[in-house]
Protein backbone atom coordinates (compact mmCIF):
# COMPACT_ATOMS: atom_id res chain seq x y z
CA UNK A 1 0.00 0.00 0.00
CA UNK A 2 2.96 2.38 0.59
CA UNK A 3 4.21 1.53 -2.69
CA UNK A 4 0.99 3.00 -3.67
CA UNK A 5 0.59 6.41 -2.39
CA UNK A 6 4.27 6.62 -3.52
CA UNK A 7 3.59 6.35 -6.77
CA UNK A 8 0.65 8.51 -7.02
CA UNK A 9 2.83 11.09 -5.26
CA UNK A 10 5.58 10.96 -8.01
CA UNK A 11 2.97 10.68 -10.78
CA UNK A 12 1.12 13.68 -9.66
CA UNK A 13 4.62 15.87 -9.11
CA UNK A 14 5.42 14.48 -12.66
CA UNK A 15 2.21 15.41 -13.81
CA UNK A 16 2.22 19.10 -12.36
CA UNK A 17 5.28 19.83 -14.33
CA UNK A 18 3.83 18.59 -17.77
CA UNK A 19 0.87 20.57 -17.78
CA UNK A 20 2.27 23.70 -15.98
CA UNK A 21 0.72 26.60 -18.47
CA UNK A 22 4.08 27.97 -20.77
CA UNK A 23 4.26 31.44 -21.30
CA UNK A 24 2.40 32.71 -24.12
CA UNK A 25 4.72 34.18 -26.35
CA UNK A 26 3.81 38.29 -26.94
CA UNK A 27 5.23 39.57 -30.04
CA UNK A 28 5.44 43.05 -30.35
CA UNK A 29 5.34 44.53 -33.77
CA UNK A 30 6.41 47.76 -35.40
CA UNK A 31 4.26 49.88 -37.55
CA UNK A 32 6.66 52.27 -39.55
CA UNK A 33 4.40 54.73 -41.48
CA UNK A 34 5.57 57.07 -44.85
CA UNK A 35 3.56 60.27 -45.52
CA UNK A 36 3.65 61.21 -49.09
CA UNK A 37 1.93 63.96 -50.50
CA UNK A 38 2.63 67.22 -48.35
CA UNK A 39 1.76 69.90 -50.33
CA UNK A 40 4.71 71.91 -48.35
CA UNK A 41 6.83 71.37 -44.71
CA UNK A 42 4.99 73.82 -43.19
CA UNK A 43 3.34 72.56 -39.40
CA UNK A 44 2.95 69.36 -38.57
CA UNK A 45 1.70 66.34 -39.36
CA UNK A 46 -0.55 64.97 -36.74
CA UNK A 47 -2.41 61.49 -36.36
CA UNK A 48 -4.62 59.09 -34.52
CA UNK A 49 -4.11 55.50 -34.00
CA UNK A 50 -6.95 53.74 -33.25
CA UNK A 51 -7.07 49.38 -32.20
CA UNK A 52 -10.97 49.52 -33.07
CA UNK A 53 -13.75 50.82 -34.45
CA UNK A 54 -14.83 53.33 -31.89
CA UNK A 55 -14.06 56.43 -32.32
CA UNK A 56 -12.48 56.02 -35.58
CA UNK A 57 -10.91 58.31 -37.09
CA UNK A 58 -11.47 61.55 -35.48
CA UNK A 59 -11.88 60.95 -31.40
CA UNK A 60 -8.62 61.45 -29.66
CA UNK A 61 -9.42 60.62 -26.48
CA UNK A 62 -10.57 56.78 -27.93
CA UNK A 63 -7.51 56.35 -29.90
CA UNK A 64 -4.71 54.21 -28.60
CA UNK A 65 -2.23 57.09 -29.31
CA UNK A 66 -2.68 60.61 -30.64
CA UNK A 67 0.02 63.03 -30.88
CA UNK A 68 1.48 65.75 -33.78
CA UNK A 69 4.98 65.76 -35.02
CA UNK A 70 6.66 69.02 -36.80
CA UNK A 71 7.47 68.54 -40.26
CA UNK A 72 11.09 68.71 -40.51
CA UNK A 73 11.74 66.89 -43.91
CA UNK A 74 9.29 64.95 -46.44
CA UNK A 75 8.40 61.93 -46.56
CA UNK A 76 7.51 62.44 -43.37
CA UNK A 77 8.04 58.92 -41.13
CA UNK A 78 6.12 57.99 -38.03
CA UNK A 79 7.30 55.00 -36.34
CA UNK A 80 4.92 52.93 -33.91
CA UNK A 81 7.05 50.50 -31.87
CA UNK A 82 5.63 47.65 -29.90
CA UNK A 83 2.69 47.42 -31.01
CA UNK A 84 0.65 43.67 -30.16
CA UNK A 85 -0.38 41.88 -32.68
CA UNK A 86 -3.77 42.99 -34.23
CA UNK A 87 -5.37 45.06 -36.10
CA UNK A 88 -5.38 48.80 -36.76
CA UNK A 89 -6.19 51.99 -38.64
CA UNK A 90 -4.59 55.54 -38.74
CA UNK A 91 -5.81 58.88 -39.86
CA UNK A 92 -3.49 61.85 -40.15
CA UNK A 93 -3.94 65.52 -41.26
CA UNK A 94 -1.36 68.54 -42.10
CA UNK A 95 -1.82 71.24 -39.80
CA UNK A 96 -0.28 73.81 -41.85
CA UNK A 97 -1.61 76.36 -39.26
CA UNK A 98 -0.34 74.79 -36.01
CA UNK A 99 -3.92 74.93 -34.56
CA UNK A 100 -4.70 71.18 -33.41
CA UNK A 101 -7.96 71.80 -35.49
CA UNK A 102 -8.69 69.65 -38.81
CA UNK A 103 -9.80 73.22 -40.59
CA UNK A 104 -12.86 73.24 -42.47
CA UNK A 105 -15.09 75.63 -44.34
CA UNK A 106 -18.44 76.53 -44.01
CA UNK A 107 -19.47 73.50 -46.18
CA UNK A 108 -17.31 70.82 -44.21
CA UNK A 109 -15.03 70.50 -46.77
CA UNK A 110 -11.49 69.91 -45.62
CA UNK A 111 -9.13 72.76 -46.08
CA UNK A 112 -5.82 70.46 -44.71
CA UNK A 113 -4.39 67.78 -46.32
CA UNK A 114 -5.29 64.46 -45.10
CA UNK A 115 -5.04 60.25 -45.17
CA UNK A 116 -6.05 57.37 -44.17
CA UNK A 117 -4.13 54.13 -43.85
CA UNK A 118 -4.80 51.60 -46.71
CA UNK A 119 -5.09 54.98 -48.63
CA UNK A 120 -8.82 54.13 -48.99
CA UNK A 121 -11.36 56.66 -51.46
CA UNK A 122 -12.88 59.51 -49.98
CA UNK A 123 -15.89 60.54 -51.77
CA UNK A 124 -17.87 62.62 -49.13
CA UNK A 125 -17.24 61.31 -45.72
CA UNK A 126 -14.67 59.38 -43.51
CA UNK A 127 -14.14 56.09 -44.29
CA UNK A 128 -14.90 53.34 -42.32
CA UNK A 129 -12.18 51.68 -39.93
CA UNK A 130 -12.73 48.56 -42.09
CA UNK A 131 -11.93 50.51 -45.08
CA UNK A 132 -8.65 51.59 -43.35
CA UNK A 133 -7.38 48.90 -40.97
CA UNK A 134 -4.06 47.33 -41.66
CA UNK A 135 -3.39 43.55 -39.53
CA UNK A 136 0.01 43.90 -37.91
CA UNK A 137 1.67 40.95 -36.59
CA UNK A 138 5.29 40.13 -37.00
CA UNK A 139 8.42 42.47 -36.67
CA UNK A 140 7.97 45.40 -38.85
CA UNK A 141 5.54 46.51 -41.27
CA UNK A 142 6.06 49.18 -43.57
CA UNK A 143 2.56 51.12 -45.19
CA UNK A 144 2.50 54.63 -47.10
CA UNK A 145 -0.28 56.98 -46.39
CA UNK A 146 -0.84 59.53 -49.63
CA UNK A 147 -2.01 62.81 -48.18
CA UNK A 148 -5.16 63.94 -50.31
CA UNK A 149 -5.89 68.34 -50.25
CA UNK A 150 -8.90 68.57 -51.72
CA UNK A 151 -8.04 73.32 -51.60
CA UNK A 152 -5.75 74.37 -53.43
Amino acid sequence: MKKFHVSVLILSIIGSFLFVPSAEANPKSNLNVTINGLKNQKGRICFNLFSGSRGFPSDKKLALQSKCVNIKEAPVQLNFKSLKAGTYALSIYHDANKDNKFNRNSLGMPLEGFGFSRNPKVLTSAPDFGDSAIFVAGSNLNIEIDIKYLSS
